[in-house]
């Protein structure tokens, strides 16, 4: 049996980054708190969770004068601000191309324009992004979302519509995204596009579809509540009939008839769940 790994399968750069500052963190302080899940992988998050790590929801749940990690994800000003009320020893770890969304966006809402935010309305990356806009900002999740994005919008008077999206959304939902927006609002009004979804999740996805097509069945690896993964998924699934999404080998339950297997893995996905899964595989 031919087995193919994704090159880009695993840990992002603001994911590995997160992880190893917050590793570095916990070898010198015992009171340390994410806000949030660091990252979307239960096995991570385990071996975290045994070193230390105490993860918290809510920020008012952290005790004042603690250390609290922001993860990749970021977070709305708001949650700045009170981390300073309380007194607690900020290590953030937003990804750096997270940071220049919120830059950007905080930038342009300043000089009057209008932000659509095309992502998951749920994600915690979105939810702080959306925090930067203020009043003058939307969220897109889908295309039903654009009439109401366009009506929050008219109400403002303003004339210009600046669009971005998540850092792992689907590019090519995306751009269909994009393209429906344009058709459906007057067009008096100015609209810039800035493409904020990552490099590397454009590569990414399409490896999973370049690979999706030239197997017999696809195994994509990473946590039931990562959307960069699920979005791998349904990249994956729209090629290959037989695609499964696990988290961990013991999720395999039989491969038959299957003469060549497509391997993916979501940016949250550690590598020793990727070895797993590809060696147990050659086992059998």
């Amino acid at each position: 049996m031919e087995v193919i790994l994704g090159k880009t399968a695993g840990f992002c750069f603001g994911v590995e980054n997160a992880v190893k500052n917050t590793e570095e963190e916990l070898s010198k302080n015992k009171n340390v708190y994410a806000l949030g899940e660091l990252t979307h992988n239960r096995q991570v998050m385990d071996k975290l969770e045994k070193k230390g790590l105490i993860v918290k929801e809510d920020i008012e749940e952290i005790p004042n004068n603690s250390t609290v990690i922001f993860r990749a994800h970021g977070v709305p000003p708001k949650i700045y601000d009170i981390a300073k009320q309380k007194n607690l020893n900020i290590v953030d770890l937003t990804c750096k191309s997270v940071l220049k969304i919120h830059n950007v966006v905080n930038d342009l809402t300043s000089k009057g324009n209008y932000i659509f935010i095309i992502g998951k309305k749920e994600h915690p990356e979105i939810i702080g992004i959306y925090g930067f806009g203020g009043e003058n900002a939307s969220i897109i999740g889908k295309e039903e979302d654009i009439d109401q994005a366009i009506v929050n919008f008219q109400k403002t008077g303003l004339n210009k519509i600046i669009i971005i999206a998540q850092t792992t959304f689907n590019s090519e939902k995306f751009k269909k995204i994009v393209d429906d927006i344009k058709s459906s609002i007057d067009s008096k009004y100015e609209i810039e596009v800035i493409n904020t979804i990552c490099n590397a999740t454009v590569i990414r996805q399409r490896e999973t579809d370049e690979i999706s097509k030239n197997v017999d069945m696809m195994i994509i690896i990473g946590g039931k509540n990562s959307s960069n993964t699920e979005k791998l998924y349904n990249i994956a699934k729209s090629n290959c009939e037989n695609t499964i999404w696990i988290e961990t080998k013991d999720e395999i339950k039989e491969i038959k008839n299957v003469s060549k297997v497509g391997i993916m893995a979501g940016a949250s996905t550690p590598k020793e769940s990727i070895m797993d899964v590809v060696n147990y595989i050659k086992e059998k």
